[in-house]
């Protein structure tokens, strides 16, 4: 689970992100794990929740993240207050604003690239929009 929790310390999650990633982590248990055969009917049939929770030991995704989050903001907090990181932790930034001296065209730049991506301008983070409406300059 590398991959999927990679930078996780900087998302912050709703309810429905949690869930649709404990959806896919039981799938993957279930995709590693395979099959039971049911020793009643002899049939084959998937693992149920419960059943995932026993044979696989490890924390729960959800709890991973949390407690990578946890870690990371202990080590933001040990840097000092002098450090600019720190000041976004407290959520006390201080210095000049970009987004204020954009002008005009830089303020119809912004609205082309938040429409074509995903998430909000001010993350820096997403995946393009594939066959919208986007287009050009």
């Amino acid at each position: 689970m590398p991959v999927v929790l990679y930078g996780c310390e900087t998302w912050s999650l709703t309810l429905r992100e949690e869930r649709k990633l404990r959806v896919f982590e039981n799938w993957m248990l279930r995709r590693i794990f395979g099959p039971r055969m049911d020793e009643v009917t002899r049939e084959w049939r998937r693992l149920h929740n419960e059943e995932l929770n026993d044979v696989y030991s490890s924390p729960k995704i959800v709890r991973v993240i949390k407690s990578r989050r946890m870690r990371w903001a202990g080590h933001v907090a040990r840097v000092g207050e002098e450090r600019g990181l720190y000041r976004v932790l407290v959520g006390k930034p201080e210095g000049k604003s970009h987004w204020g001296d954009l002008g005009v065209d830089g303020w119809i730049i912004l609205g082309w690239i938040s429409r074509i991506w995903d998430v909000g301008i001010w993350t820096g983070l997403g995946w393009p929009r594939m066959g919208t409406r986007g287009g050009g300059l």
